[in-house]
């Protein structure tokens, strides 16, 4: 594991950082000024006589062309890997503490004051926020009792802003960390499993603290709950995106007395490479009754209605979408692809293959060669004119996938530095803050060197369902046997 993380594949994050959306040069600006997404690569310069450098064609195809010819569903295809909606979710509100793009503002700007795990999709990411969501008793955030049960608040009781359609039910309107997590009930669920976790981090470390105030029980609850989403996600969910054979530890101490600098900044491709939207079903299927989109987005009565251990077991046992390969994001989530496709646009980023040579990896030489798929190749050279003008996002997405994979060989290899470099560059893991006195005393330091997703879930349900990033073992051995058997 330290040969892992020592090795060339955190060298290639750069830190400091170097370029940023808007200087392709370094400058202090790039280095102080968070507001600005950082950049692997600089901007293809402006004197370039095409649009992605000197190769390809003189106008790009059209974003929305794109999309509905290589992005859009045509049948459902799971990750063969077995990867599960529990996954997707979890992808989706952990990413959304530091991915923040302020779409108000062109060029690749966030509006995150954190650049990492910093656990403000649970808590928010103001001062104000927080203050309106904690209970301001024992550390405790606030919550509601729904037939005995602890769920989040509803925006009458923690009045924050939170993005709701006109007309949505008073009672319904639940209050939570980030804004649009109640779009969602696979995040308005993760939202509860952590709201339940820090107020029962906050009973432990008041029986092991009797003395303590309010305010010091809070804010340790916090650095234990931003250490066990370190530890879980490490462990756990890098663990089964990246496919390796090789067991991930979470160990910060591997890392003292080596060269490592404990931050981080986020990078304007981290962002465009984590669109992960084909993992989306076509419809989500809890306790026997299925659930189209229609019915599920802006639904927070779902969580409350089933519960939270019947939407676990069903979203840990549903397969999940594979997501490289292209074609099989569903329908409701392609105006995505095609934003993303303008942002990059704007900001310039470099061809597909630049960052291949970036991460080490081979450039391709022909579409042929990158897919798989001959419709699509001969589409993309159509379009794009050479492999070598092919842009980053659609790249990254529409790669052949490894065999038997959820992603393709430039996900996983340009998408993990990134991830390491993101989560064993945060403070709680640096020498001065990876000690027992941090968190408690040992009683919490141990809370965060055992936590998995399973003791997430089941301390803090009444019965404890099935609880993984991937379907069961004998549920996906009968899906590969039936389209074997097709």
């Amino acid at each position: 594991m330290r040969l892992t993380l020592t090795g060339e594949k955190l060298s290639l994050i750069p830190n400091p950082p170097t370029y940023n959306t808007k200087y392709g040069y370094l400058s202090w600006e790039s280095y102080h000024n968070t507001s600005y997404y950082t950049r692997i690569l600089p901007p293809i310069p402006h004197d370039c006589p095409l649009p992605m450098g000197t190769k390809g064609k003189p106008d790009l195809p059209d974003p929305k062309m794109l999309a509905e010819r290589f992005f859009r569903r045509r049948k459902f295809r799971a990750d063969p890997g077995g990867t599960n909606v529990m996954f997707a979710f979890m992808a989706q509100h952990f990413t959304h503490q530091f991915f923040h793009t302020d779409h108000n503002v062109r060029g690749g700007f966030t509006k995150a004051l954190g650049h990492g795990v910093d656990a403000s999709n649970i808590y928010g990411n103001t001062l104000t926020r927080q203050l309106q969501l904690r209970l301001h008793k024992d550390g405790k955030m606030k919550y509601q009792l729904v037939n005995g049960e602890v769920y989040p608040p509803t925006v009458s009781q923690a009045p924050v802003h939170m993005v709701y359609p006109a007309g949505f039910p008073s009672e319904q309107r639940l209050a939570v960390g980030h804004e649009l997590f109640g779009m969602l009930p696979g995040l308005t669920l993760y939202a509860t499993l952590w709201l339940r976790e820090h107020n029962r981090v906050c009973d432990v470390l008041k029986s092991e603290h009797p003395s303590w105030d309010d305010e010091q029980l809070f804010q340790t609850a916090r650095l234990i709950v931003i250490g066990e989403i370190i530890k879980i996600i490490t462990e756990e969910y890098v663990q089964h995106l990246s496919g390796y054979l090789f067991k991930f530890k979470f160990d910060p101490s591997l890392l003292f007395g080596q060269r490592f600098q404990y931050s981080n900044r986020i990078a304007l491709e981290f962002c465009h490479l984590y669109h992960w939207h084909p993992l989306m079903p076509d419809s989500f299927h809890v306790d026997g009754d299925d659930i189209p989109h229609a019915r599920f987005s802006f639904n927070t009565s779902l969580l409350l209605h089933y519960g939270v251990e019947k939407l676990v077991d069903a979203f840990s046992r549903q397969p999940a979408g594979q997501v490289c390969g292209g074609r099989n994001s569903h329908e409701v989530v392609l105006k995505v692809s095609e934003m993303v496709m303008r942002e990059s646009r704007e900001t310039r980023m470099q061809p597909f293959n630049e960052y291949r040579k970036k991460f080490n990896l081979r450039p391709y030489t022909s579409f042929r060669e990158f897919t798989d798929d001959e419709d699509m190749a001969a589409g993309l050279l159509e379009y794009y004119g050479h492999i070598d003008a092919l842009e980053f996002y659609p790249g990254i997405l529409l790669e052949k996938p490894r065999p038997g994979s959820i992603f393709g060989e430039s996900m996983v290899e340009m998408g993990a530095p990134f991830s390491l470099k993101g989560l064993l560059g945060n403070p709680l893991c640096s020498p001065e803050y990876w000690k027992p006195s941090t968190f408690g005393g040992e009683v919490g330091f141990d809370l965060v060197k055992t936590s998995t997703l399973e003791k997430l879930v089941c301390l803090n349900t009444k019965w404890c369902p099935y609880v993984s990033f991937q379907v069961p073992l004998h549920q996906k051995e009968t899906k590969i046997k039936k389209a074997e058997e097709l």
